[in-house]
């Protein structure tokens, strides 16, 4: 194992303070050496005298090129611990097994850990008790400040080593030390990008701790209870998993009393039950038959329930996801004037509102590129969606023509192949849409991540919502068919949800289970880098893009149609229960422990639920026009299709003004969250205030 400590900072025994005050006292002083007692001797120098730990933990671990040489290997290790002044990380590094190895695990000094806790805007709790923006100079009054693990989440800390890695950026043109001229770095260069493209960052991921995960799945889905341990959930995992999940958790609960509801009216509905029969049959019954009797006010029952059940649910949300965000140090989270993203280019120029050196790009020339590029490829995949769609509409037809003549069980069985097949169709289309999305953001060449991922997020929304509802809307606004859409919503339910749990869980379990877990075995005995790089052989987590694409497909499918299939609540619910335990084994076992930043909410997937809600209005209000029922009703009581039109757009806008009140009347987050949001940000700009005053004096 190769040392780090010479003049150059590659090698050397762990780890004293380059620099120590002479008037250090006794106890600092016995805390100034760094004893890993993980991995042993090698970590880079701390190179501030406050940066002080009674251990290294391990925290990411940088896979190398298999041809990267020892040189370029030492040339990165100084870079990793190089202050952040003299354009290094400030980090902890350690080479593994020696120079020529194909790791390096990373770790922080508590300096570091502080610094970017700030940067980020994170909430910290203050002496009092108190939430606060941390602050740097203030850190001493801050609970547990002097012990990162207390401090700090894992997943807080792990990301942090993680942002200030991808953003490192060359202070000047240098060459790197065993790589040809042409991977040398222009100034303002990021770093981490270009040993990337230059093949010797081959990645770099958060390292599981095999105690932690062990106590966390057996407390979540490895046991009987219901509840989810959230917090430890956040603390392991970081609050971007830790939103998804309580979500999921919010909106399965909350579909008890839709469940309820639909149980109810099929039950003492025998309409209801015939027209559920006939959807899984597939056989069709006349229009008038199917909204006959007490069906239709089960129908209307349903539908005004749906419309206030996804208002009130969403603003619910609103109020959860606030606390939340406050109990995780979340709620002032930092976002505007942040560093570049790593893939963001450009000219290199002063930043008119920073004042920092940094890659210029004119926002002009992003909206060209998004105007003639990313809207045209767009267009394109919703083009594929329509050509999708006429397909199935053309085998919809040979297959009923088939079952008039055959009227044998197989052709009855061929009724749902035209749904089967485009199921399928709008899935893979919905794969390969989504790298497509990804390439079209990174060109569109976004500044912040935060802006690159509301892009990203925002194409995905607009595809998946004419991918998934097109047909349906199709079906029920031109079409004007009842049956056909119940059948169809009934193939959604059933058979897409049994392709996500198939896809998501069943072949990445087999996979691990087969292909890559023999490959991983290890004993206590093994050397602690070899565990370490066993879990590179783990495949990279996904990301939260389906899992939030399935929950707002399923929200849509209940929100705007279930009242034309009333059980669509309680296969939701069935479903859900399962998926809830699916994804955290998922998470848990079959993938390499993500790197998330934190976050305050669910940021523009809340928006896109919001949105379908009142969507749901227009729909339900519309299908409950197509109810040949009403119509006789209405035509009884000597009204014109004219004005049955105008009523139904009427009752639209006083149920769109109900929404809104409900909206109003529930505020987004409690008075006393409230209260702490003002308190927050009036001592932020306190601290900023006197910070100008120092610097002033000075």
């Amino acid at each position: 194992m190769i040392k780090a400590g010479d003049d150059e900072g590659d090698g050397g025994s762990s780890t004293e303070t380059s620099q120590q005050s002479e008037d250090k006292n006794p106890a600092e002083k016995a805390l100034t050496k760094l004893s890993a007692t993980t991995i042993g001797p090698g970590w880079t120098k701390v190179s501030c005298p406050c940066c002080v730990s009674k251990q290294v933990e391990p925290l990411v671990l940088v896979k190398l090129g298999e041809k990267v040489r020892p040189e370029t290997k030492r040339w990165l290790i100084r870079l990793i611990g190089a202050p952040q002044k003299d354009g290094g990380a400030a980090l902890l590094a350690h080479p593994g097994e020696d120079a020529s190895g194909d790791i390096i695990v990373v770790s922080a000094p508590r300096c570091t850990l502080l610094r970017a806790t700030e940067e980020l805007g994170l909430c910290k709790t203050y002496f009092n008790g108190d939430m606060e923006a941390f602050s740097y100079d203030d850190r001493d009054n801050f609970k547990d400040s002097d012990n990162m693990e207390s401090f700090l989440t894992l997943a807080e800390r792990q990301y942090i080593v993680k942002y200030e890695l991808d953003g490192l950026r060359a202070q000047r043109d240098l060459r790197i030390p065993g790589l040809s001229d042409s991977s040398t770095l222009q100034h303002r260069d990021n770093i981490w990008q270009k040993l990337g493209s230059a093949g010797v960052v081959v990645d770099s991921f958060p390292l599981h701790k095999r105690d932690k995960l062990k106590d966390l799945s057996e407390a979540w889905y490895s046991g009987n209870q219901l509840a989810q341990p959230l917090d430890s959930v956040n603390g392991y995992f970081g609050s971007s998993v830790a939103f998804y999940f309580s979500f999921l958790d919010f909106y399965t609960w909350s579909l008890l009393p839709p469940a309820m509801l639909g149980l109810s009216i099929t039950y003492f509905s025998g309409d209801v039950q015939k027209e559920i029969g006939e959807s899984f049959s597939g056989s069709r019954g006349t229009s008038d038959e199917d909204d006959s009797g007490s069906a239709v006010s089960g129908h209307m029952i349903q539908a005004v329930f749906s419309m206030l059940w996804s208002t009130v649910v969403m603003e619910l949300w609103k109020r959860r996801s606030a606390s939340l965000s406050y109990r995780w140090g979340t709620l002032h989270i930092a976002e505007r004037f942040a560093e570049p993203r790593p893939g963001f280019y450009g000219n290199i120029g002063v930043n008119p509102v920073t004042g920092r050196v940094e890659p210029l790009f004119p926002e002009w020339q992003r909206d060209l590129r998004m105007a003639l590029v990313s809207v045209p490829v767009v267009g394109l995949f919703l083009g594929l969606v329509v050509v999708g769609m006429v397909c199935f509409y053309w085998g919809e037809a040979q297959v009923q023509e088939l079952h008039k003549d055959w009227g044998s069980l197989l052709s009855q069985t061929l009724l749902y192949m035209p749904s089967v097949l485009h199921i399928v169709y709008t899935n893979v289309l919905a794969t390969v849409y989504k790298t497509v999305a990804q390439s079209l953001t990174e060109y569109e060449n976004h500044r912040e991540q935060s802006a690159f991922e509301n892009h990203l997020t925002g194409k995905v929304l607009v595809f998946t919502f004419f991918n998934y509802f097109a047909v349906l809307f199709h079906i029920a606004f031109f079409k004007q068919d009842v049956p056909l859409l119940r059948k169809r919503l009934a193939s959604l339910l059933i058979i897409t949800q049994l392709i996500n749990q198939v896809t998501e869980v069943v072949i990445p379990f087999l996979v691990d289970r087969f292909i890559s877990a023999p490959h991983r075995t290890e004993s206590e005995d093994d050397p602690q880098e070899d565990k370490f790089r066993n879990q590179s052989t783990l495949p990279a987590f996904p990301g939260l893009f389906a899992e939030y694409i399935e929950l707002l497909v399923q929200f849509g499918y209940l929100s705007l149609f279930s009242c034309v299939y009333p059980l669509t609540a309680v296969l939701l619910l069935i479903n859900n229960l399962t998926e809830i335990r699916s994804d955290a084994y998922k998470i848990c076992k079959l993938f390499r422990k993500p790197c998330f930043p934190p976050v305050a909410n669910m940021g523009v997937w809340q928006i896109a639920f919001e949105a379908l809600s009142f969507v749901s209005v227009v729909s339900n209000c519309w299908l409950l026009l197509l109810s040949p029922r009403l119509h006789k009703l209405f035509q009884e009581g000597g009204m014109s299709s004219t004005n049955i039109l105008l009523l139904a757009v009427f009752v639209e806008h006083v149920l769109i003004l109900v929404k809104v009140i409900l909206a109003v009347l529930i505020p987004d987050e409690p008075d006393w969250l409230r209260k702490k949001r003002q308190h927050i940000e009036y001592k932020s700009m306190q601290a900023l205030r006197e910070q100008k005053l120092q610097v002033e004096e000075s």
